[in-house]
């Protein structure tokens, strides 16, 4: 399997405030919360839930900090509820940029993210102008540990799109739906090292920018993920 992987853009996304772990396990107690709300809480029977618990364990998020998110959505009296929304939008020197929220106030949610954007050199978009740049992916990334032939020759037996390996990870792409698969795949084949395993957006092209531009691109990525509101943010900038 051939391509070029953008791994180390995916990681520099995970990684801006990598520093702050309490403010990723937040956001990621958020995510289970509305998934484990929003349907059943065993995540046997729940493929949304259980995608954000493989997210929440790649993040080396606390099994008792999960358990109280799923606990919290199914206590009684919990009136709590959070929002869906997308923004779409532009960076510096052109940078598309989709930033995902979980709110429980929209108006407040869309003057942060305009707010950061107008002070960081970027501005809004309208809806689809820039999503059809990304496409919505599962990567699997296993620690280098693992013999790289012996690897290969085990994912090319799985459903997989894509196998790379890179500095940081061996990198494996899979559909959304094909992604759980995948992953427990490898676990009974004693491959459970994993760097990262989530559900993302990809980006089909990427944009370099000069050395100035590019650090001005960086910030504003940064100052949006560090938003309580928002969950994710996808960009094509080529780090």
């Amino acid at each position: 399997m051939s391509g070029h992987s953008k791994w180390s853009t995916i990681k520099r996304k995970k990684g801006a405030i990598d520093a702050e772990r309490s403010k990723i396990f937040q956001k990621l107690a958020k995510e289970l919360y509305v998934a484990a709300k929003s349907g059943d809480t065993d995540p046997a029977n729940n493929a949304s839930l259980r995608m954000v618990i493989e997210k929440a364990k790649a993040e080396n998020m606390p099994k008792s900090n999960i358990q109280s998110a799923i606990d919290k959505a199914k206590a009684k009296g919990n009136d709590e509820n959070f929002e869906f929304v997308r923004y779409e939008g532009y960076g510096p020197g052109g940078m598309a940029l989709m930033i995902d929220c979980l709110t429980d106030n929209r108006n407040r949610t869309a003057s942060f993210v305009r707010s950061s954007l107008t002070k960081k050199g970027g501005n809004l978009g309208t809806d689809g102008s820039v999503s059809y740049l990304f496409s919505r992916k599962g990567i699997i990334i296993l620690d280098k540990e693992y013999d790289e032939d012996k690897l290969m020759e085990d994912v090319l037996e799985l459903d997989v799109e894509d196998f790379v390996s890179e500095e940081d990870g061996y990198v494996i792409t899979t559909s959304p739906d094909n992604f759980l698969n995948v992953k427990d795949s490898l676990t009974s084949l004693g491959y459970d090292k994993f760097n990262m395993s989530e559900v993302t957006m990809v980006p089909s092209n990427y944009v370099n920018l000069d050395d100035e531009t590019k650090e001005k691109a960086i910030s504003l990525i940064e100052t949006l993920e560090d938003l309580d509101d928002v969950q994710n943010v996808y960009h094509n900038l080529d780090i």
